[in-house]
């Protein structure tokens, strides 16, 4: 039995002092105290785009440093179609669901951005993952539905996924809802869509019954590669909208104009006491915090701005191009990426409305000094970021979407994408690189690979939800 194996069965035996008998945790504070350091680690890698005539792939990183394969790419589940562009991936179930009885968390829903496909896969083993079932995109576009992004579980047996266009990639997109024991699909998530056309991200508070969703662009838009002049004509989001968990009824739209093109990730705390949260926009390059007001109305307002820079490459001003974001388990620390400038960085989010810098750390990209990590060419910039369960270990990877690295990191496109880390000292406020983990994605069998987003079997901070 491997160790992830053993987190696993701690979490079933963790609740049993907790009277639930569900998957997951009972509370965030359990899964950052009690969970087992994390062992190996699920991996997005793709194919699109590049050289390597071959599919995309769900990687399994070893990040145990007992381990004699420490930092090495262990095994690989290759997709059966050429073409997908994994990009997010969820959990079939989460804390969300930690009073359920009968439910697992053992299976990964990985979809692809560009077919459309949604992959099941059995991850009950973490280390031999295995492909149990593919839903093949016409049985989406059945549902006037394309381009699947965010997977979350939700506690009512399923599983919904946010969908960027329709059957045709264009607008609007909406969710696609399956059921949690076959994983056939239902049909829409929502009951009407209000004025919301765009789709990217999304998080929920059930306690509030409420949802928050975000802004990209139609499929047809951004997956032939990033146009300003695509900007000027208003074809990408500037807003966020707010949902009735209960009656899936869209209920308000925060527009945010120039400062907030492009808001991406959304993140709510843990807490799910709370009615608040924050979204990045990438290329205002700022993040936006969103809060419930007294008369159940929602407001926002711009707490953290990232200046453009000029480059001597570049014939207009870089912007940080905020990507990703998250959120650490107790809340207290803010942390994301700057994709184009090259850094990440920690704030301090205690006082919510008035977010501290306590420090970044600087690793490719297009102003860090540091552009080698252990003899190993940093491809890229930090991008999509996962956080270790305690807190004291930030990993991040260096891909974006496949057009989009072509164009600000072509070397990625030739030779495979990075995974790094980041040692966290939360009681200091401190991050330092660590220079011996690597993960080239370069190496990958069959050829370099992207890698993307990040899971840890037993859960984690962008995965799991509490009630």
């Amino acid at each position: 039995m491997s160790s992830d194996e053993r987190s696993q069965s701690t979490d079933a035996h963790g609740h049993e002092h907790h009277d639930v008998e569900g998957p997951g945790y009972p509370t965030p504070a359990a899964m950052r105290t009690e969970s087992d350091r994390e062992k190996t680690a699920f991996v997005m890698s793709l194919r699109v785009g590049m050289d390597v005539d071959g599919p995309d792939l769900v990687g399994v990183v070893d990040v145990d440093p007992e381990s004699d394969t420490y930092a090495e790419l262990i095994d690989t589940v290759e997709m059966p179609n050429k073409g997908d562009e994994l990009h997010h991936f969820g959990w079939n179930t989460c804390s969300s669901s930690c009073h359920a009885e009968g439910l697992t968390r053992d299976h990964l829903i990985v979809p692809g951005q560009r077919s459309s496909r949604i992959h099941i896969i059995d991850a009950s083993d973490p280390r031999n993952p295995v492909i149990e079932t593919v839903i093949e995109p016409e049985e989406v576009f059945e549902h006037d539905l394309s381009a699947p992004h965010t997977v979350h579980c939700v506690p009512e047996g399923k599983i919904v996924i946010s969908m960027l266009g329709n059957a045709d990639g264009e607008l609007p997109g909406g969710f696609l809802q399956l059921d949690q024991d076959d994983f056939s699909i239902d049909g829409h998530w929502e009951a009407d869509l209000g004025d919301m056309e765009m789709n990217y991200d999304y998080w929920y508070q059930p306690r509030h019954g409420v949802m928050i969703s975000s802004e990209w662009a139609a499929p047809e838009t951004y997956y032939p590669g990033f146009d300003l002049d695509d900007v000027e004509a208003g074809k990408y989001g500037d807003s966020i909208h707010i949902w009735d968990w209960e009656t899936k009824e869209h209920q308000q739209t925060l527009s945010f104009g120039e400062e907030g093109l492009i808001p991406l990730e959304v993140r709510m705390p843990h807490n799910p006491e709370e009615t608040e949260g924050y979204v990045g926009a990438a290329l205002s390059s700022n993040i936006l915090r969103f809060w419930e007001a007294d008369d159940g109305s929602w407001e926002w307002e711009k707490v953290i701005d990232i200046n453009n820079r000029e480059h001597e490459d570049w014939d207009m001003p870089v912007p940080g191009l905020v990507t990703d974001l998250l959120l650490s388990l107790d809340d207290q620390y803010l942390f994301f990426s700057n994709w184009l400038h090259g850094d990440v960085r920690m704030y301090d989010v205690s006082d919510t409305g008035n977010p501290r810098l306590v420090d970044q750390c600087w690793v490719g990209g297009n102003f860090a000094d540091r552009q080698e990590v252990d003899d190993r060419e940093v491809r890229g910039a930090p991008q999509m970021l996962q956080l270790s369960r305690d807190g004291r270990r930030l990993y991040w990877t260096s891909s974006l979407f496949s057009s989009w690295d072509n164009q600000f990191y072509p070397d990625i496109g030739e030779r495979g994408s990075l995974m790094l880390k980041a040692d966290v000292y939360p009681e200091e406020g401190r991050l330092e690189l660590d220079e011996d983990f690597v993960v080239d994605f370069g190496d990958a069998p069959g050829g370099p690979a992207r890698a993307h987003e990040i899971r840890w079997p037993g859960g984690d901070c962008t995965s799991d939800v509490w009630q």
